[in-house]
């Protein structure tokens, strides 16, 4: 079981690589450089200073505001490092702290970054996908070379499945969202099966609350599905195996 000091450490790493990934959201789908220039207030231009970028705390001193101009500051940077911090401690906690976490850390990371840039874009990069499905197998080769074959099959299987669905139900979800169900089993093997069915089970319970809500007007609007299989991937690594093994007990 990892310490307690383990535990910490992990999550203020998942509060740093927080404030980076709101980099990653604001600038990749912009196809700016996530180096260069550093970290400025959007409407002024000033550079935001070392102590002003200190994740979560800074939002609550400047209460939201530039402290230069006084331009608003989204909330989303707050939550995205501290969900990313509470993501990262979360998986130390329940999956361990060992040489796995080389491939689950950047999972969980490609998870929230691509839910982030879905919700705000309605797109799901492929500077993304590709790079994360690359290093699935760079690192399950290294870590572990008798996964490889089971990473590879779900990979497969999970992009052919969200195909099928992408072809059946074009409106529902895009290329996007099958390559990154792909990429999500190359990391999570079989367990990717029950990652896709919260994903869907959570799509369909939001979708049918925003139509009981709207009613048919709710028909026009899109849904991005890529959070929901963040969801699902971030349950998938956490409690996946779990679940395969819970559910081979009771039923099998």
């Amino acid at each position: 079981m990892p310490s307690a000091f383990e535990i910490a450490l992990l999550g203020a790493l998942g509060l740093l690589v927080g404030s980076f990934l709101n980099v990653v959201v604001h600038r990749l789908p912009r196809g700016e450089s996530l180096v260069h220039p550093r970290s400025r207030c959007p409407r002024c231009e000033t550079q935001i200073a070392a102590y002003d970028n200190v994740p979560v705390v800074s939002w609550f001193v400047l209460r939201g505001r530039c402290r230069h101009c006084g331009a608003g500051i989204s909330a989303r940077y707050p939550v995205m490092e501290a969900v990313t911090g509470l993501t990262f401690a979360g998986v130390a906690a329940v999956r361990g702290v060992d040489d796995a976490l080389v491939l689950e850390l950047p999972f969980a990371a490609l998870l929230i970054a691509v839910a982030a840039i879905d919700i705000e874009y309605r797109i799901v990069p492929n500077k993304l996908l590709l790079p994360a499905g690359i290093w699935a197998v760079a690192g399950w080769t290294a870590v572990d070379l008798d996964f490889v074959p089971e990473a590879l099959a779900a990979g497969a299987g999970a992009f052919t499945f969200l195909l099928l669905a992408a072809l059946a139900y074009p409106a529902g979800m895009g290329m996007g969202d099958v390559k990154l169900a792909g990429a999500m089993g190359l990391y999570l093997g079989l367990a990717v099966i029950p990652a896709l069915l919260v994903a869907f089970l959570a799509g369909s319970l939001v979708g049918v609350a925003i139509l009981l809500r709207e009613g048919a007007q709710a028909r026009k609007k899109g849904v991005p599905f890529a959070p929901f299989l963040a969801l699902g991937g971030l349950v998938g690594l956490l409690a996946g195996g779990e679940l395969i093994s819970l559910y081979a007990d009771r039923f099998l």
